[in-house]
């Protein structure tokens, strides 16, 4: 069993609920596996510092049913509580059905969903969306609600006597006093890595989760049923020669899926740490390198003074290293990345364009049809992928990767992938081999 944290929308505090929950338990000496609905890097990252355990995406649409359920069976193994965080609405999924929203994978699960709500201002009316969100679907199973930002204890009383009569337990109640305000920007939450904070805002998150929820009542929902074995297909076998890849992670890139990783290291790869903010010079051998996304905006200056890394992995490059490269990696490949301001901070410059912030999010799932093989996708496949970025690029490439939104975008090559689409390859581990078979020709 597992314990889904959904919403009736989002800003309702689902993330502040499952953190909570996650550093309370994790204090306890608990073994925390934390799951994220939907393509979200930021809110993972999160949950992994807090559990210690590498918080895993459920996405049904990057990967499949079939994934999600070997997943969640998997990674659940031997711990004591599982929490999966849900996103948007409890049914809010792609393009306004259910697919791919919490519900589905609740449904999926055949688990209990605690339901978040922002009650601040409502009394009575809190009856009326709780009774609709249980009776909408009734093959979910909504175990619990969790008041937040409640505002005083006569409000509460209002609340808990408008919602008796429904027979939902009221598994936690957040004073609006006690709300943690975690620190934002434009692509969501600041991730904890950039936090100089972030002790004390755990140690905040796990007495908020030790004092304002019903443990008698939450810990039966916690505990995991779940048996499965690995996601990664039997018929994949490891590379038998030693390759050494590097991931790009410092506080400019690191939005990576855990299944990704694994996958790569289930296949015999060695990941190496590259931090293109501090480090002078790539580690050697090195046979391809991973460029996640990321905020290399937010760190252009200090991205374009690193004058040695350039160089660099420019020389590997030259040299044929295969070259993975999503989204925030995209840009950074770019001659420069020009800011709203206007200032242009020049980076690798193997792609013949510009990065320019902008004012417009570009947000949402994509298929597409790769037009040119690359280091891992191959002509004529279809593939799934997720686009969440502010910035774009001065001029579409001369031979595109594929259409996204009707538009050319993308750059690839057999030694080079780079573009705005975020991919998981968990459910893809043919992408990972292609990749890897590509670094293993190098040198």
């Amino acid at each position: 069993m597992a314990l889904v944290i959904a919403g009736d929308r989002s800003g309702v505090g689902k993330t502040t609920v499952a953190l909570a929950l996650n550093a309370a338990l994790t204090a306890r000496g608990q073994r925390v596996q934390t799951f994220k609905v939907g393509p979200d890097y930021i809110d993972p990252l999160f949950h992994t510092a807090i559990s210690g355990r590498p918080c895993r995406n459920l996405d049904v649409i990057l990967t499949s049913p079939d994934y999600v359920c070997a997943c969640v069976g998997y990674h659940s193994q031997g711990m004591d509580a599982v929490l999966i965080e849900g996103v948007m609405g409890l049914f809010d999924g792609r393009g306004g059905s259910h697919e791919g929203s919490t519900a589905h994978i609740a449904q999926l699960l055949q688990a209990p969903i605690l339901l978040v709500l922002d009650v601040q201002k409502q009394a009575a009316s809190v009856a009326a969306v709780v009774y609709g969100f249980c009776h909408y679907d009734p093959s979910l199973q909504i175990a619990g609600v969790v008041l937040n930002r409640v505002a005083s204890d006569r409000h509460r009383q209002l609340l808990e006597a408008a919602l008796a009569p429904l027979g939902v337990p009221i598994v936690g109640v957040l004073y609006r006093d006690q709300a943690l305000a975690l620190p934002s920007r434009h692509l969501g939450l600041v991730p904890p890595q950039e936090s100089r904070e972030f002790q004390a805002l755990g140690d905040r998150l796990a007495h908020l989760g030790n004092t304002c929820f019903n443990w008698e009542q939450l810990t039966p929902l916690l505990a995991p049923e779940f048996s499965a074995p690995s996601p990664l297909p039997s018929s994949v076998t490891p590379f038998s020669s030693p390759l050494h890849i590097g991931i790009a992670q410092d506080s400019a890139f690191h939005f990576y899926y855990a299944d990704t990783l694994d996958l790569l290291q289930q296949l015999g790869a060695t990941l190496i740490p590259v931090s293109p903010l501090k480090d002078a010079k790539l580690p050697t051998p090195l046979h391809g390198l991973l460029l996640g996304g990321g905020f290399p905006e937010v760190f252009a200056a200090e991205l374009a003074a690193n004058h040695p890394f350039l160089g660099a992995l420019r020389q590997a490059i030259q040299g044929g290293l295969a070259l993975y490269a999503e989204c925030g990696g995209l840009m950074y490949l770019c001659q420069s990345l020009r800011t709203l301001e206007g200032e242009d901070y020049p980076l690798v410059g193997h792609l013949p364009v510009v990065a320019e912030m902008g004012n417009r999010l570009t947000l949402g799932y994509r298929q597409t049809t790769v037009l040119q093989t690359t280091v891992c996708v191959q002509v004529g496949e279809t593939v799934q992928g997720h686009e969440f970025h502010y910035s774009r690029l001065s001029q579409p490439s001369p031979r595109p990767l594929w259409q996204l939104n009707g538009a050319p975008e993308g750059w690839g090559n057999p030694r080079l992938h780079a573009s705005y689409l975020h991919l998981h390859w968990g459910g893809h581990p043919q992408w990972a081999m292609r990749f890897l078979q590509q670094a293993a020709r190098v040198g």
